[in-house]
């Protein structure tokens, strides 16, 4: 311990090397508790049914090589030596693992197994290694970024992806630290290689490995609580956090866990970003492949929280992230460091850190439903994956728009799951905007999203089963129903203060035209819908137990309503009016029914129209005549269903609270 107190850990020296004193390891021991009594650790007995299942994938994988070998023809002294392995990477191969967790797993293959052989031949040789009944879920994915295959194996969530090393034999002590193993590798299997080597890179480069992981825990568990935990959607994902973590324990070499996880919220929510964390210098190599440099790349100069990967070729493991999100992370790790604060100084306890997050409570007024549906769970599968993975370009699309009135868009960070069994085809076009009326069963999916998006740790995902009927497709009265697959992402839009309106119509179609973009887009088999929800219209499964779904105010009173002809509102009976205009009409019901749609998808209304309306509301202009002429300003869809606005200037105030305003409700 002392040599390791004097060395040097990461870019700069330590920030301090002291010791922890008696009340930090009382501390440190109530943080472990606390962290058992989250549940944040596995049974040692499901720890060895992982053992046991890996074990087991080893020999198919090495009977997989041979057989590949034999079906190619190669002589027999090849085959005997090809060899084959399998290497873990994430929170298994971190040992940040929890119960659930799925197990990332890296298949490596001499050079005369490719990647098509591994899709063809796998399954049938897993079959024949694994008992009877081992294989209960089996998912290939071959098309996907990172082609992978997902299963339930020996009761095991395992995700499995392949990297054909320019070798001929791969014994089982290979070292992947070796950057000559690089040579000759796609970019595929170059991504899937360096999963396993920043994993084992990260873990070399911390002082106090036991220490390192135990805040690794608190960490991971905080930023799911907090729903800030998944790299798809534009926060970090585990290996990001993981190396943040890191970073602290090479300031902090000498600290017990309770210290160093203080240390870690006041120094990340204080970090001067765009600096990025690095853990050790980056390295050059033996490959012409990109290396993060923001001197050399724009793109790279334009990361937000860079997060280096320590193994080469040194990546940005957080290059989703976006203004919106970027404020959510530093408003959370601010409100982490108060609590921290106070805890070290014993004034809170730890289980007040982990309280969870109040997106769906609090946080918000305005949400966009983001519905992908199929009427096929497979294709559903594909299409919600597709989807989910630009939620994150529509946060920053968003940002962008041209109204600037937007403070922030955060995306949750799972998407909701859902199966629908609907009678009518009007039922169907109700849970394709959104309706949850004929839901039968709710799941989340994995907020974690793997080392597969950022290099990252895998974690369980939080599984809901809301019965309202049978999920395999019966009706009670025996009707087969029509069955509808969706999964609905969420966005909270936060305005910033003064904003009267908001017109994101071109983020919302040019989102739409990026997801119909996706190669196996079908519009008779997929949909995607953009909704604009009210915090009280949330569905019920979107809340836990015990927590408060927000309830729609009641407006306040007026002391003194004006009547229809004191406001102008109605022309008498009997006369007509001045202007020679239509016929009494309620402007109320008129503005209100007209004004909706659009405010349902949160636009704004053109400055002509608003002006037309103003008129109208003065007695200057005839109310359906006036308002019927600027509706070639509206393009109606869908029925009418959806609304979208041109592209003439927005007026400062919706149609409906500019109604509000002249009338007197919003004094």
């Amino acid at each position: 311990m002392a040599g390791q107190s004097a060395r040097r850990w990461g870019v700069t020296d330590p920030i301090s090397r002291a010791p922890p004193t008696d009340a930090e390891l009382a501390l440190d021991a109530a943080l472990l508790d606390e962290l058992r009594g989250q549940n944040t650790f596995e049974a040692p007995e499901e720890t060895e049914k992982r053992g046991a299942a890996l074990q087991t994938l080893q020999k198919a994988v090495e009977e997989f090589v041979r057989h590949v070998g034999h079906v190619k023809g190669l002589a027999p002294s090849v085959i005997e030596n090809a060899g084959g392995k399998i290497c873990t990477f994430g929170s298994y191969r971190l040992g940040v693992y929890g119960p659930g967790s799925d197990i990332d797993t890296l298949v490596l293959s001499p050079k005369h197994v490719t990647r098509d052989d591994f899709f063809a031949h796998f399954i049938n040789v897993l079959e024949r290694v694994a008992p009877p009944g081992a294989i209960e879920k089996f998912s290939p994915v071959p098309d996907a970024f990172t082609p992978i295959i997902k299963m339930d194996f020996l009761g095991i969530d395992i995700d499995l992806i392949f990297a054909r090393l320019a070798i001929a034999s791969v014994p089982l002590d290979l070292d992947l630290k070796d950057n000559s193993l690089l040579r000759g590798l796609d970019e595929t299997d170059l991504r899937s290689v360096n999963g396993t080597r920043v994993t084992d890179e990260v873990l070399s480069l911390v002082p106090q490995p036991k220490i390192f992981r135990q805040v690794t825990r608190a960490v991971k568990l905080w930023a799911q609580r907090h729903a800030i935990y998944a790299n798809i959607v534009g926060f970090p994902g585990g290996i990001a956090w993981a190396m943040m973590v890191a970073r602290i324990c090479q300031l902090y070499p000498m600290a017990c866990a309770a210290v160093v996880l203080g240390r870690f919220f006041y120094l990340m929510s204080t970090w001067p970003w765009p600096r990025p964390i690095m853990l050790k210098e980056i390295e050059d190599g033996p490959l012409q492949v990109r290396v993060w440099n923001p001197q050399i790349y724009p793109g790279d100069k334009r990361h937000l929280m860079p997060i280096i990967t320590p193994a080469y070729p040194s990546m940005c493991a957080t290059h989703n992230i976006t203004h919106s999100t970027q404020k959510v992370i530093k408003r959370e790790l601010l409100r982490a460091s108060q609590i921290t604060s106070d805890i070290l100084a014993e004034k809170r306890r730890w289980r007040e850190l982990f309280d969870k997050h109040t997106f769906f409570t609090q946080d918000f007024k305005y949400y966009l439903s983001i519905v992908a549906a199929s009427h096929d769970k497979e294709a559903q599968d594909n299409w919600s994956s597709s989807v989910e993975s630009k939620v994150r370009k529509l946060v920053g699309l968003i940002e962008q728009s041209p109204a600037e009135d937007v403070e922030l868009a955060q995306p949750f960070n799972k998407g909701f799951k859902r199966v629908h069994h609907c009678k009518t085809e009007e039922d169907k076009e109700e849970v394709l905007q959104g309706s949850v009326k004929y839901s039968v069963k709710t799941d989340t999916t994995n907020e974690s999203n793997g080392m597969l998006q950022d290099i990252g740790a895998g974690g369980a995902a939080d599984k809901l089963d809301l019965s309202n009927g049978d999920a395999n497709g019966k009706e009670a009265n025996g009707d087969t129903p029509i069955t509808v697959y969706t999964t609905t992402f969420y966005i909270g839009i936060e305005l910033k203060p003064g904003a009267k309106s908001l017109d994101i119509s071109y983020a919302v179609s040019e989102f739409k035209r990026l997801c119909q973009e996706w190669a196996n887009y079908d519009q008779n088999l997929h949909s995607i819908r953009i909704v604009h929800t009210r915090s009280y219209d949330l569905p019920d499964d979107c809340f836990d137990a015990g927590e408060t779904k927000p309830v729609k105010a009641k407006k306040a009173k007026a002391t003194k309503k004006r009547s229809h002809r004191e406001a102008g509102m109605e022309v008498s009976q009997g006369r007509k009016p001045e202007s020679g205009g239509a016929p009494p009409v309620k402007v109320a019901q008129l503005f209100r029914r007209e004004e909706s749609p659009i405010e349902s998808l949160g636009l704004g209304c053109s400055e002509h129209t608003g002006h037309l309306l103003m008129q109208c509301l003065h007695g200057t202009g005839n109310v359906v005549t006036e308002f019927r002429k600027a509706s070639p300003l509206v393009e109606r869809r869908g029925g009418g269903n959806s609304r979208r606005l041109s592209s003439a200037p927005r007026c400062s105030l919706s149609v409906d609270r500019l109604f509000r305003a002249w009338s007197g409700a919003d004094a």
